[in-house]
């Protein structure tokens, strides 16, 4: 019988799996088909805070969901904690999906979840979602790459630990646009480090706001207005800033040109 019980809960462990699923930058109609599908399927759900109401609500009342929501400067449960958590669960014979907002290898720490369930053993498999920036790209109808104004596109993190120490030299400029997660709270330190890094200070820059949802807000600028422009307008996360001259492209709102005529300077 002793035996029999240990069989029987090694095949346990072996069902259970992670997912770790992109619910994209918050329009549920965003989501791929196989993340609705797995949504429905899950016996738990494991999600970030940026992941929107109506997203959650399409899983089954009867599902168990976690918040494990990430301020800035402010968790609600640590990352590792977060990864011993995933791999309980699955070990005991759950379906598991981790919603992560956007994809989860940008920016989404899924690398570091998916490193440690594989190390324990626990099958992992990874559900990409539309990142932020090409889902806020889009809504803006502001091209990343386009053929009169920039050939690369990079993406960085505004609030990593140590950004002054990061060499961002050649990432935003002539035929390139840098794409910024993270980075409305350190608006100024942001503008400071790429004009020492040798962007130009009238580099036209882009503010898009809770891109997909409802209150999105598109705004541009220029990089040296850009913190001043956080502060004027008020920006809240989550929004992506966008520098380069595709920032010119789309329907944002010349916010520089705004603030000039109101405070009567001429160009």
């Amino acid at each position: 019988m002793e035996k029999a019980n240990l069989s029987t809960a090694r095949q346990l462990q072996k069902s259970g799996i992670v997912y770790l699923v992109g619910a994209g930058p918050g329009d549920p109609e965003l989501l791929t088909l196989r993340a609705a599908r797995l949504l429905s399927e899950a016996d738990i759900i494991v999600h970030d805070g940026l992941v929107s109401a109506d997203i959650l609500a399409m899983a089954p009342d009867t599902t168990t969901r976690i918040s494990v929501a990430k301020q800035r400067s402010r968790h609600s449960m640590p990352q590792d904690a977060i990864n011993a958590l995933l791999i309980a669960e699955a070990q005991k014979g759950h379906k598991v999906v981790r919603l992560k907002g956007g994809d989860p290898f940008i920016f989404g720490r899924g690398g570091e979840e998916a490193s440690d369930c594989i190390k324990a053993g626990v099958q992992v498999e990874v559900v990409p979602g539309i990142s932020a920036a090409l889902g806020c790209a889009a809504q803006a109808k502001m091209p990343l790459t386009h053929r009169d104004a920039s050939s690369a596109v990079s993406f960085v993190a505004g609030q990593c630990k140590g950004l002054s120490d990061q060499n961002w030299s050649g990432l935003a400029g002539k035929g390139r646009t840098l794409v910024i997660y993270m980075g409305v709270a350190n608006a100024e330190a942001i503008v400071e480090k790429l004009i020492a890094d040798g962007a130009s200070p009238d580099l036209p820059v882009a503010v898009l706001e809770n891109g997909t949802r409802d209150n999105f807000r598109a705004l541009q600028t220029l990089l040296t207005d850009l913190g001043d422009l956080v502060r004027r307008e008020k920006v809240k996360s989550p929004a992506l800033l966008v520098v380069g001259e595709v920032a010119r492209y789309g329907d944002a709102t010349d916010k520089f040109l705004e603030y000039a005529q109101m405070a009567g300077v001429e160009f």
